[in-house]
């Protein structure tokens, strides 16, 4: 259960204020979410992850040199908004464009498609790209279905290195994509997860079961099945992924591997069950490249786990193995950054254009107080059965 908060429909912003103030040397907070500490250098593609909160490291705790340029951050397991996404996306850009990368969610792909939108009419380049990494949300022929888990993260990774690299933003979009098409992800769980405020968990898992193919924002799995030992659980990960792996992959190779815990499975249990699965990656000829075991996208405090792994060439293997220095995840050293790297506008990209207030008069008043009784009326009605809507 989440127990340590203020007023619930503020904990999403009560997280935000307390995180940037524990790490003034990686963030700043801007409205709608935050940005790197120091400003994007002048020409630098800014990658921007977003999506709700409850996913912590991700999306703000990679937040910095060698990852992101900033992170849109929602409510928990919500969109953040249209309006979120521009405001950190105008504070992180810097002339060489933007690129939002998020799980493949009907209210991210909206939000975020909007604010790209925006932004790239007010002459800011801003393009999109939504992770589709997890295996159970649908079958293998129609992948473009499936929802963004914890594959998302080597996703960020790889494109964000890119970026680093001073990578066009169109290099940046096409790093992504080509991570993403190599990445598969599966996971479980063993109980569910409560909202803060909530009496129950979103949903739970009889003793002694497991739900395969779970979502991040308390979706229960699509089935289940006894839950045996570490040894059992390994193999049917494993056996998941390499079933579902990338038609150019072939049969062995080099793998990008991400353990995740979700929240409320200890280090120690994903230790003993990461033995069992580098021995059965070894037996399949496949050899895992700095492989990440611990919580990477978790979902509050659910009890489960999922396994991902990208299929790596050597330009995504020279881009996983990239240093990077954030708030939740460091590899090796980055060089040291001059005095002065202020984001600099080029000139002839226009700020956004000016938005004068209109006031209105005669019958536009009338429809306007319509508008404001009707819509008040829905956010009665939103609040009333908050908790009967989330579930659903």
């Amino acid at each position: 259960m989440t127990r340590l908060f203020n007023d619930p429909a503020r904990f999403t912003d009560d997280m935000i204020t307390g995180f940037a103030a524990a790490h003034p040397e990686h963030v700043r907070a801007v409205p709608g979410g935050v940005v790197r500490a120091r400003p994007t250098p002048a020409g630098k593609v800014a990658v921007l992850t977003g999506g709700g909160s409850g996913h912590y490291p991700a999306f703000c705790g990679v937040v910095g040199p060698g990852f992101a340029d900033g992170s849109v951050i929602g409510d928990v397991f919500t969109s953040p908004s249209a309006a979120r996404a521009r405001s950190v996306a105008e504070a992180a850009e810097a002339g060489g464009g933007v690129l939002f990368l998020f799980g493949n969610y009907a209210g991210d792909v909206m939000n975020f498609g909007l604010a790209a939108r925006q932004l790239t009419g007010d002459g800011i380049p801003a393009r999109c790209f939504a992770v589709t990494d997890d295996i159970a949300s649908a079958p293998a022929d129609q992948t473009a279905r499936r929802r963004g888990i914890a594959g998302g993260f080597v996703v960020f990774k790889t494109a964000s290195a890119a970026a680093e690299e001073g990578a066009p933003l169109e290099d940046v979009v096409r790093v992504a994509e080509h991570t993403n098409a190599r990445t598969r992800t599966l996971g479980v769980a063993f109980d569910g997860c409560t909202l803060p405020g909530g009496e129950a968990p979103l949903f739970t898992v009889p003793e002694g079961r497991l739900g395969l193919g779970l979502g991040i924002h308390g979706e229960p799995g699509v089935s289940e099945d006894a839950l045996g030992t570490a040894e059992e659980l390994a193999r049917a990960l494993v056996t998941g992924l390499l079933a579902d792996r990338p038609a150019d992959a072939g049969d062995g190779g080099r793998v990008a591997v991400v353990l995740n815990g979700l929240g409320a499975t200890k280090y120690e249990e994903l230790y003993v069950l990461w033995g069992a699965v580098a021995r059965l990656l070894d037996d399949a000829g496949l050899t895992p490249v700095r492989p990440e075991v611990g919580e990477l996208v978790t979902s509050l405090d659910m009890a489960g786990c999922s396994l991902t792994l990208t299929w790596l060439d050597d330009e995504l293997e020279r881009l996983w193995r990239a240093p990077a220095d954030t708030p939740a995840f460091r590899r090796g050293a980055l060089p040291e950054l001059p005095a002065e790297t202020a984001a600099v506008r080029p000139a002839a990209a226009p700020r956004r254009r000016d938005r004068s207030a209109v006031t209105a008069s005669g019958a536009a008043v009338e429809v306007a107080e319509v508008a404001v009784h009707a819509l008040r009326a829905a956010r009665d009605v939103l609040h009333r059965d908050a908790e009967a809507l989330g579930r659903l």
